[in-house]
């Protein structure tokens, strides 16, 4: 039995992320960049030209311009750059950490009290606070108790911080979201 022909499948080729040298076809492009002695806008071979007497690449960097703007620079150099800093944003990028307090819909006030002191320490830390009551069985009979709950913490924590989502009912739990106040951040 013959086995019927299969197609070939060919790695797709990736286009780079830039256009370079002759690549890019419009007419005219403006030319930036340290290595340039009077920037400005100039016909593309021209520019393919001066980037070749220069021994580098010519890399359209902002292709929505009118005219598209490109650098003469050695493009391995640009990647790297770009790659470096797209990292440092990364870094730099804040990361919002959320703490949960979680409740029962009879919490005493002592109990209350030592989770109300956890939170205040966690939005002066700059995380946001989840707090939820969770309800076991028959207890969900108690969502308003929940609910007032949740709404005294929110009441008590007013000063450092703000309310983002008010209590919401989701299946057997209660959920509500406080975000520290500019204000409070100690970092």
């Amino acid at each position: 039995m013959a086995r019927p022909n299969r197609r070939q499948v060919r790695p797709v080729k990736q286009e780079p992320a830039h256009r370079i040298n002759r690549n890019i076809r419009v007419p005219q492009v403006r030319l930036v960049g340290d290595n340039i002695e009077n920037p400005g806008v100039y016909p593309t071979m021209e520019a393919i030209k001066i980037a070749d007497e220069l021994d580098l690449d010519l890399v359209e960097i902002s292709p929505n311009a009118d005219p598209p703007v490109c650098k003469i620079t050695d493009y391995q150099k640009f990647l790297y750059q770009q790659k470096r800093k797209q990292k440092e944003l990364k870094a730099k990028a804040v990361k919002v950490v959320v703490k949960e307090i979680r409740f029962g819909p009879n919490t005493d006030d002592h109990d209350y009290q030592f989770k109300l002191k956890h939170a205040e320490k966690f939005l002066n830390e700059g995380a946001k606070v989840k707090a939820y009551v969770f309800f076991k069985g028959r207890s969900i009979l108690f969502k308003d108790k929940g609910e007032i709950l949740l709404l005294r913490f929110a009441q008590d924590l007013e000063e450092i911080g703000k309310v983002e989502q008010l209590p919401k009912l989701e299946g057997k739990r209660m959920t509500m979201f406080i975000a520290p106040k500019a204000s409070a951040k100690k970092k």
